[in-house]
């Protein structure tokens, strides 16, 4: 073995912290402004993680959040503690949804002004009933929002202290206890309206509605809580510059962060003495001491690390598309403008029934006959992730996330089944066209349409995240499910080593939250 010699500051630190996403910049930020050494070893040569602004198109100025691209779950306290240069801007419109009926192309919109969005709800639908419904229940979830979302950066509470906290019993029932489809039928009659709520539910998620484990309603939870309001925002000039101002504020603390550092093992004799980090370079090997060691990746990864049992077997069920366009399409719907229609979350084939086919087909091994999928448009709301030449000539980005396409329906042809996934979605896409999209497309600098879809087998290979799945594993409810789940959900069996990555207890999106917890644990002792 070649040993390197890392231009370390000391030979043990307070906390080495293994992976240089959001979550682990957050983590070292805390704990560098709270006067301990920290050290961040981040395997590629760059830090960010799933959280990053890159140009994927050669020869085309358009810097993409690349993989995850809202925030819904970042906490304003974490951006205030730790003084974070970065913003987010919120989206005028929330939704559009196209659809046919009768032969005549409509849609429902939701946002712009109560008046416009009961409108459209009444020419939806034929009547003012479903919109004081859909009222009713964002009502009733939004009181729930304000109750728990503050938990999020407390010490983890209990079951019974959860829900004394939120204190109504049927929005308990309806979110904690009984799978989500129920109160999707239970609240709403139309079926476009069903599948515009469930969807929050199916994010990252392979679920049916009524699925008995209650998946769903976990991610529909952390949808819809985000903020104590469940808006979700833009990151202005893209996902790279949360993380990016995230580096700069703990470097400014005193934080050492190497890239191009793979962690390879941790040893630790469980005593709470400092653990030792065995690392790998371009150039060789080498170790690093850590009185603590948070590891901000997967809970598959940590188990590798520590030369463990396999955690739980996870995987991830969606589609990501990354596009450039010169111009947005035009919409079959002539009453909405596409520049509003593509400002919101632009729902296809995300009606009640066609998600549950969509869902049974891939349960069967199947890739969805009319794949369900949502799309966005990041420069519409903030420009300043395109150069100056693009935004005057009118370029566009467009950000497609698929649903119910697991992992193991990619596994023994990937390439093939992402062609094939790909083309069935943006068909279902032209349907609600006045043109088909690849006439938008815009062209990279070697005549290449400039559209790119990662599977969850690819984001396996690219990130490290398990069966592709965005969240690490299925997201866990936000109290404490015994004993072993720790004080702050982050701990492990191991007093010296945390998990501090998406997989932790109250992880999952762009959050921050178990990078936050796992440094209150350490300051904790």
């Amino acid at each position: 073995m070649t040993t390197t010699s890392a231009p370390f500051r000391r030979a043990a630190y307070d906390a080495v912290i293994v992976g240089g996403g959001h979550n682990g910049l957050v983590a070292a930020a805390y704990l560098a402004r709270a006067g301990k050494s920290v050290l961040v070893l981040e395997r590629l040569g760059h830090t960010g993680g799933a959280a990053v602004s890159t140009r994927p198109f050669a020869g085309v100025d358009a810097r993409l959040s690349r993989y995850s691209y809202l925030v819904s779950l970042l906490p304003a306290k974490i951006v205030r503690d730790l003084g974070l240069q970065f913003a987010v801007r919120g989206r005028t419109v929330s939704s559009y949804t196209p659809v046919e009926r009768d032969g005549r192309a409509g849609g429902l919109l939701i946002g712009g002004s109560e008046a416009r969005t009961r409108e459209s709800f009444a020419r939806l639908t034929g009547s003012g009933r479903e919109y004081e419904r859909w009222r009713a229940f964002y009502a009733t979830t939004g009181r729930l929002a304000r109750k728990v979302f503050p938990t999020l950066t407390e010490p983890l509470p209990s079951r019974s202290e959860l829900r004394a906290r939120v204190d109504d019993e049927a929005a308990w029932r309806m979110l904690f206890e009984e799978p989500l489809g129920l109160a999707v039928e239970r609240h709403f009659a139309d079926d476009l309206v069903r599948g515009v709520v469930l969807t929050d539910g199916l994010i990252g998620t392979f679920a049916d509605a009524h699925d008995p484990s209650l998946a769903q309603n976990r991610c529909f939870l952390y949808h819809v809580i985000g903020g104590g309001t469940g808006d979700w925002n833009v990151p202005v000039g893209g996902m790279g510059a949360l993380t990016d101002a995230l580096a700069r504020a703990a470097r400014a603390a005193g934080a050492e962060i190497l890239t191009g550092h793979e962690a390879l093992r941790i040893d630790t004799d469980g005593t709470g003495a400092p653990a030792e980090v065995t690392f790998r370079t371009a150039t060789g090997e080498g170790a690093v001491a850590g009185r603590a060691v948070l590891v901000n990746a997967s809970p598959r990864a940590l188990a590798e690390l520590l030369g463990e049992a396999p955690a739980a077997p996870a995987e991830g069920a969606q589609l990501k598309v990354n596009m450039l366009l010169r111009r947005l399409p035009r919409l079959r719907d002539t009453s909405v403008d596409p520049r509003e229609a593509f400002g919101g979350t632009f729902h296809i084939a995300e009606g009640y029934e066609q998600l549950a086919r969509a869902h049974a087909e891939a349960a069967t091994g199947e890739l969805p006959s009319v794949p369900p999928s949502e799309i966005y448009c990041h420069s519409l709301t903030d420009p300043s992730i395109l150069g100056p030449e693009l935004v005057a000539r009118g370029y566009q980005t467009l950000t497609l996330f698929g649903l119910h396409t697991p992992a193991r329906l990619f596994e023994k042809d990937n390439r093939g089944a992402r062609e094939v996934l790909l083309a069935g979605t943006l068909a279902q896409l032209d349907a609600h066209l006045a043109e088909p999209l690849t006439e938008c497309l815009a062209l990279d600098a070697d005549g290449r349409p400039c559209i790119e879809a990662k599977t969850p087998l690819d984001l396996d290979r690219e990130l490290r995240l398990p069966g592709g799945h965005i969240f690490h594993r299925d997201l866990s409810w936000p109290y404490a499910d015994g004993p072993e789940t720790g004080r702050w959900g982050v701990e492990t069996r191991h007093p010296n080593v945390l998990l501090c990555g998406a997989g932790a207890v109250r992880g999952g999106g762009v959050s921050g939250v178990p990078g936050h917890n796992a440094a209150m644990a350490v300051l904790g002792r």
